[in-house]
């Protein structure tokens, strides 16, 4: 709706406290007033909006997102060790059956083996000098006061440490991207305010400087990016199984060879459409978990990259990774503390402190049951009627 007469009508606000169940009504009859729109559900919900305080403003109500339940999940990760049952938070019919499925299949083969390889966020200042040659002295120098500028970086934070910071040099302006660990957070606000805190450091101390900028678009935060699929955002994690072929026959009603053909076909088709993912939906897994239990959702972006690798073994058996380069996720801060959100992570014996690595191995983990379930349905010509029997496409 336009102001009218009195021009932009601002939603409103409570000064005092913004955050209690009576601010949230005058925000929804506001609304109501303004378009006409009851709200009745959106007003249900079970918390105290107190706790939204640094997660949302102008809070007014819920989204009720269904959840569904799929497991077991049998994981034989480093981190992660025994069965879970995966809370996924969607509106797609079909999508909880289907990685149901393949949790399935997988615990009938022994389980998935996950591994994260690597850890580390990113915040990607840029540098402006008068040429290239002061750009280049400046990568040298980089070097030469690395020690100190872990030390400002660090002074910002607890959990944040400064691994080192990768150089790229265009014209007068040398790109950097400034790798943190981050413990048990995401990590995007953490490294933000540490590199500030460097750049800072650094400008004092370098003269030659003309500008620079925080973030310069290196990090590629909530794109993806090729950078980020070689070097690593957030967690790197491979989850892998062998699966017979005869369970292939007996549970999904397929077989390891056509499954195989079936991927030499997709990963064509993938490399002329120029994916920068070669699996199959693993997007459709990750943003439900992530919805469930309080993850940026706008991560999945990055998050959802993807390298599959298979392979069909002589007896028959079928070999399958998924490699997932930029996995963001956090078991605390965020919204991961939101009422509903942090049932789910608890759910997951995810919540809190120095559980992040498990978290990423069952997101992994569930990601790989996820491709070889919608593979079979495919390869077995299941996929549109499974759609028609459980999904929106239903008469």
């Amino acid at each position: 709706m336009h102001g009218g007469e009195n021009g932009r009508v601002p939603v409103p606000r409570d000064q005092e406290d913004d955050y209690t169940r009576e601010a949230a009504q005058a925000r929804r009859e506001f609304a109501r007033r303004r378009t006409g729109a009851e709200l009745e559900h959106v007003s249900q919900y079970s918390f105290d909006p107190k706790i939204l305080n640094g997660n949302i403003e102008h809070f007014m109500g819920v989204a009720q997102v269904p959840i569904g339940l799929a497991g077991p999940l049998r994981v034989n990760g480093e981190h992660a060790k025994g069965e879970f049952y995966v809370p996924m938070a969607t509106a797609e019919g079909t999508l909880v059956a289907s990685y149901n499925r393949g949790m399935r299949l997988l615990y009938e083969a022994g389980g998935v083996k996950t591994t994260v390889v690597d850890d580390r966020m990113q915040r990607a200042p840029a540098f402006l000098f008068e040429s290239a040659r002061e750009a280049r002295d400046f990568n040298e120098w980089l070097d030469t006061h690395f020690d100190d500028i872990k030390a400002a970086a660090e002074s910002t934070t607890k959990t944040g440490k400064l691994i080192d910071i990768d150089r790229y040099s265009a014209g007068r302006i040398l790109y950097t991207r400034f790798n943190y660990t981050t413990g048990d957070a995401a990590g995007q606000n953490l490294t933000g305010k540490a590199t500030q805190a460097a750049c800072q450091w650094i400008a004092a101390h370098h003269d030659p400087i003309e500008q620079w900028f925080l973030e310069s678009n290196f990090a590629t935060d909530k794109k993806s990016s090729q950078v980020n699929m070689l070097k690593t955002r957030g967690k790197r994690v491979i989850a892998e199984a062998t699966v017979p072929n005869e369970l292939f026959e007996r549970v999904m009603r397929s077989n390891s060879a056509l499954m195989y053909r079936a991927r030499q076909v997709s990963n064509l088709g993938g490399f002329m459409s120029g994916v920068n993912n070669n699996g199959a939906h693993s997007a459709n897994g990750i943003t439900a978990i992530f919805i469930a239990t309080g993850q940026d959702v706008a991560n999945v972006a990055e998050s959802s990259a993807a390298f599959v690798y298979a392979e069909l073994r002589e007896n028959g058996d079928y070999y399958y990774s998924v490699t997932i380069p930029s996995l963001i996720v956090a078991t605390y801060g965020g919204g991961t503390g939101l009422a509903t959100q942090r049932e789910c992570l608890e759910l997951l014996d995810c919540y809190g402190n120095d559980r992040v690595m498990k978290f990423a191995e069952i997101v992994a983990a569930t990601v790989l049951c996820g491709e070889l379930s919608l593979g079979s349905a495919i390869v077995a010509e299941e996929w549109v009627q499974s759609h028609d029997l459980l999904g929106r496409n239903r008469p």
